[in-house]
């Protein structure tokens, strides 16, 4: 019998972020892949009997490649499963799943793709910036501060930086927190305003979260200073000034992971 996949957008911490649809779809899987990035919280609605599938990445190690996670899919669906791929954020943004869900049309297995909040949406909101605003930000950009070999980058930053440096253009920077310092030089070098504010957002919308508020030539040393860890967001713009009266999220200590499993079992069948 043939399975399915459902790749389901985990959101970026807060499960209560979660869809209605992707909790039912966690609630019926019976493998499931998924990423280190998605929360101990949200793990804890996947059913006891699933099989689980470590999948994470880092910059410096990955549990597995991206064509063994894509094979692995395809495996568990010709078993029969109904098997979820659970990403942090959303799975379409910068998430890699359009070549998972092109490598499940070519094996012909059927699936579905269940948007979740992205990590840009859910931090700047929790950190109480909002990525575009009326007279300070026209548009917003999103772009990820690393590449790798595997991606076809020459170096492990290449950016089309003069298209970048718009005062006018709120920067959205993913996997940031290395490259933070050339970051900030080259956009500075192609005409961006040294004192343009700039947030850094560790762990946002979780229990961990926190923020660093600053201006682009002074975001690195104090990111440093303070010790922000991974996963971190970094937001380039004028309306990263409005965090300071726009904060509303005081980080509170986590509920019991099972309260979360009450909370959505109700949920938990089978999607259509």
């Amino acid at each position: 019998m043939q399975g399915k996949v459902w790749l389901v957008g985990a959101g970026p911490g807060d499960p209560d972020l979660l869809t209605v649809k992707a909790v039912k779809a966690i609630g019926q899987a019976e493998a499931v892949v998924y990423d280190r990035l998605v929360s101990d919280a949200i793990m804890q609605l996947v059913p006891k009997t699933a099989a689980l599938h470590f999948a994470g990445k880092s910059c410096k190690r990955k549990a597995m490649t991206q064509e063994e996670i894509q094979s692995l899919l395809v495996a568990l669906a010709k078993q029969g499963l109904r098997v979820v791929r659970l990403k942090g954020g959303d799975p379409l943004f910068f998430g890699r799943g359009g070549e998972e869900a092109l490598e499940l049309v070519q094996n012909r297995i059927p699936f579905e793709i269940i948007p979740g909040i992205t990590s840009a949406q859910g931090c700047g909101a929790y950190a109480g910036i909002p990525l575009t605003h009326r007279g300070l930000a026209t548009g917003v950009r999103f772009l990820t501060g690393h590449r790798t070999a595997e991606e076809g980058a020459e170096s492990p930053l290449e950016l089309n930086w003069a298209s970048l440096a718009d005062p006018e253009t709120t920067l959205v920077i993913y996997m940031g927190l290395a490259n933070l310092g050339i970051i900030a030089r080259e956009l500075i070098a192609h005409g961006m305003p040294a004192n343009l504010p700039a947030a850094a957002i560790s762990h946002g919308t979780t229990p961990l979260q926190r923020v660093i508020l600053s201006d682009l030539t002074a975001l690195e040393a104090q990111v440093k200073q303070a010790g922000l860890e991974s996963p971190v967001l970094v937001i380039i713009g004028k309306v990263a000034a409005l965090a300071a009266p726009l904060r509303w999220f005081t980080p509170q200590p986590v509920d019991s992971p099972s309260d979360y499993t009450d909370i959505f079992t109700q949920m938990s069948h089978t999607p259509r």
